[in-house]
């Protein structure tokens, strides 16, 4: 289901997926099968969403990220694909995040770009990520640090 009031440009978007009210989603962005993506959220190009996928109000999928299966992202999480940003530069160097498979996301976390969030991570609300996070690591805090 896609709202009326959202403005999706992409055909690449799995059975059984829901996107709702003043989403936007650019045009080879593609969205696997049965997620969830709420209001307010914008989905760029260059990105890979997978299946299951639940992404809450007032975040953005910026170029570079790929999202695996079974992934929950609060609401109000911010994504970082330039370290170094400057207005209108057009030499800007993009820096992927990865989130693999069973990952959430709290909301409003910052993830910097770069970064590998490993399988089965936990990253706590309003964290702030700076490294790579590993398989079933738990990370809080500014910056997040392991806790378990």
């Amino acid at each position: 289901m896609i709202h009326e009031l959202a403005d999706v440009k992409s055909s690449k978007i799995g059975k059984g997926t829901n996107i709702w009210q003043f989403c936007v989603v650019l045009e080879d962005a593609v969205i696997g099968s049965n997620c969830n993506i709420c209001s307010q959220c914008f989905i760029e190009n260059d990105v890979t969403i997978g299946d299951n996928v639940t992404i809450k109000s007032g975040t953005q999928i910026w170029d570079g990220m790929i999202v695996g299966d079974n992934v929950f992202i609060g609401a109000n999480v911010s994504f970082i694909n330039d370290k170094y940003p400057k207005s209108r530069n057009k030499d800007w160097n993009l820096e992927s995040v990865i989130i693999e498979n069973d990952v959430s996301i709290g909301s409003g976390a910052t993830i910097m770009a770069g970064v590998r969030l490993g399988k089965g991570a936990t990253i706590g609300a309003g964290s702030v990520v700076i490294k790579d996070v590993g398989k079933n690591d738990v990370v809080v805090g500014n910056p997040a640090r392991k806790v378990k």
